[in-house]
């Protein structure tokens, strides 16, 4: 990556000043980090193994648990290195580098979000046809379509500030973010600005449209279903998937309702701190403890685990 700045390197201020606080913040992403990490190994793990795993809705599981380490290791991984060595510095590349790959697989996360909403409208509203509308190979185009779109997402904004000049080294956050990092420039930012505003405002209107569609059409047939048993087994199939859809879209609404110019970057460290290690960590737990199948699967695989163990 070409950069002609005078600045070379940027200084990452972090959550807090207070070393002791900066310890207790050390302490609370490294748990929660790791068990993010190991709750979503654990949905992914009896999926790749399970045969009876192999349907639309847990292959895209899968794929958004993997989604989900990906996107908390690009947010987290550096800031746990800059707090253990005390470097607060990185260079202009690591953190444009950091920055692609934390909107690549969040934006990426959006439009599955998006795909799995129209998976159960598909499940639930078209039974019959379910298997064959969403076999094998669509599944793997609207991964690929998801990944394709994350990645123009950021392709254009990331393309054009590679080329600002910098004259302060200050970010004010615990990861390098689009927002102090344009701050930081001399150049005029205002049309990149507007440009990762629109990228952005799309992502979310496009994916929350499908989402509202998709459980617009639910909803209709579910009410429709002549039992209250029924209803309640339609419903519970995609209840953790509402769950996790309204925490991604509810935090989000909630960083950019403006607060005071005082307040702003406190509430948006605060916000970035939970979906960037709060949300990875609660997922696992709203679609394991929600889903039958994933829980007798990991179960299954622990006990077979036990046997081998005792038999060797």
């Amino acid at each position: 990556m070409r950069n002609h700045s005078a600045v070379t390197t940027f200084i990452i201020l972090g959550l807090t000043n207070d070393p002791q606080l900066e310890i207790l913040a050390f302490s609370f992403l490294l748990i929660t980090y790791m068990l993010s990490v190991i709750g979503n190994l654990t949905i992914i793990s009896p999926i790749l193994v399970d045969s009876h795993l192999k349907t639309a809705m847990y292959f895209f599981l899968q794929n958004f648990s993997f989604l989900e380490i990906s996107f908390t290791t690009a947010c987290v991984l550096m800031y746990l290195y800059i707090i253990s060595s005390g470097d607060k510095t990185i260079t202009i590349n690591a953190c444009f580098s950091q920055i692609f790959f934390i909107v690549l697989f969040g934006a990426t996360e959006f439009f599955l979000l998006a795909v799995m909403s129209y998976d159960r409208y598909v499940a639930i509203c078209k039974p019959l046809h379910h298997v064959t509308i969403m076999n094998s190979r669509v599944r793997r185009n609207l991964i690929v379509c998801c990944c394709v779109s994350g990645l123009l997402i950021i392709l254009l904004p990331l393309g054009l500030s590679l080329h600002l000049e910098f004259c302060d080294s200050v970010i004010d956050h615990f990861f390098c973010d689009a927002s102090p990092i344009l701050k930081n420039s001399c150049s005029d930012t205002w049309f990149i600005e507007q440009l990762v505003i629109f990228c952005a405002v799309l992502t979310f209107i496009m994916t929350l449209v499908c989402v509202i569609l998709s459980y617009i059409h639910i909803i209709r047939m579910v009410l429709r279903l002549p039992s209250a048993q029924q209803r309640k087994k339609a419903f519970s199939t995609c209840s953790s998937h509402m769950i996790v859809v309204s925490m991604t879209y509810g935090s989000c609404i909630f960083m950019y309702i403006k607060p005071s110019a005082k307040d702003e970057v406190a509430l948006n460290k605060g916000i970035s701190l939970l979906t960037t290690s709060v949300a990875p960590l609660l997922n696992p737990f709203i679609y394991t403890l929600r889903n039958k199948q994933v829980k007798q699967s990991f179960h299954d695989i622990l006990k077979r685990l036990a046997f081998l163990s005792k038999k060797y």
